[in-house]
């Protein structure tokens, strides 16, 4: 959800620039099922433009109409939307509407935080009913310090608290600058990771060449080392080069990111990693263990589209530890 509130901020800046008001719903609580869980934000701006969503579309323009009265009085609102006559979701949804109005320290030290690659919190502050109070509203919780998202407000004690843990923005490391890496940068900005492309400075690529892409690293393997490898990293390495993938592999052997994919066939894959041993004979267990190669999920996948999809869908399954199997056979909710 980070990347979310990553999108929402940035558009409320330009908002500002253009003189209009922004407001923030946020889904606080939630009794029965829904599309999507509590936490979820979005921002409408008082043009009617709006960034992000609480649910699949559905419960959008209640909200919109909802947020008319906070645009007009300042003062938020909690209104409940109940979907069991409504949506095909049996569940009651509680959201808090606020005015949006971060103040310029706030927003610098979000930007720190996300660049810093550290968790942060999120208190909003609610009753779980229709209520209009001046004492509802949200914080930004970076370590000790609080931000709140708008001048004057006071936390009310009393009031319910959710809290989420907001995590770093995943990050996708693609070492390789074919058609395909193209593709899979595409598909994974637009599930809001963040990308970073890794090509060698003699295929003279350029960031622009990579929609979505955030960065581009015109470097060899030998300079990949401390590049911001974390735990909420996936990398995923498709040269189409047999020599430089292997010597991508012998410069990230010390790194533990959160998946590592190797594009190309098995075989290929064996024969790999056989001259991986072969060249550091006590190579931690643990590294080979998360190398996923042929890197994807079996879904049938032909087209470099295709592909990427596959690949994006096994790094979810990787990082949310899920075992990939058919919704229709599925026990009990679809989220955990």
């Amino acid at each position: 959800m980070t990347h979310e509130l990553k999108k929402i901020i940035e558009a409320h800046l330009e908002a500002n620039a253009n003189g209009l008001k922004t407001v923030l719903a946020t889904v606080v609580a939630l009794k029965g099922s829904s599309y999507r869980r509590p936490g979820v934000s979005m921002s409408i701006r008082e043009d009617g433009k709006m960034i992000g969503a609480v649910s699949g579309g559905c419960v959008e323009k209640e909200v919109y109409r909802q947020s008319h009265s906070v645009f007009e009085t300042g003062i938020p609102k909690v209104m409940t939307y109940d979907g069991r006559y409504r949506l095909g979701c049996e569940g009651i949804l509680y959201i808090l509407i606020e005015p949006f109005q971060p103040p310029s320290d706030l927003v610098d030290q979000f930007f720190r935080t996300l660049n810093e690659r550290v968790h942060f919190k999120m208190l909003s502050y609610f009753e779980e009913r229709d209520v209009i109070d001046q004492r509802l509203g949200s914080i930004f919780q970076f370590g000790n310090v609080s931000f709140p998202f708008r001048s004057g407000f006071q936390k009310e004690e009393e009031f319910q608290v959710f809290e989420q843990r907001l995590s770093p923005c995943f990050k996708l490391l693609i070492i390789g600058a074919e058609h395909d890496a193209v593709q899979l940068s595409s598909y994974a900005a637009l599930t809001g990771w963040e990308v970073t492309v890794v090509a060698s400075p003699s295929e003279e690529k350029l960031l622009t060449d990579f929609p979505g892409a955030k960065e581009l690293l015109a470097i060899e393997s030998e300079d990949l080392s401390g590049r911001s490898i974390d735990e909420k990293t996936a990398i995923v390495l498709m040269t189409h080069s047999y020599v430089k993938d292997l010597k991508y592999l012998l410069a990230l052997k010390d790194e533990r990111p959160a998946y590592l994919g190797l594009l190309g066939p098995a075989e290929r894959r064996e024969k790999i990693l056989d001259e991986l041993t072969e060249r550091i004979p006590d190579i931690d267990e643990v590294f080979l263990e998360n190398i996923h190669g042929p890197t994807g999920l079996d879904i049938g996948a032909e087209t470099a589209q295709e592909i990427a999809i596959a690949i994006l869908a096994e790094i979810l399954s990787v990082v949310r530890e899920k075992k990939p199997i058919s919704l229709r056979n599925k026990q009990g909710s679809i989220h955990s």
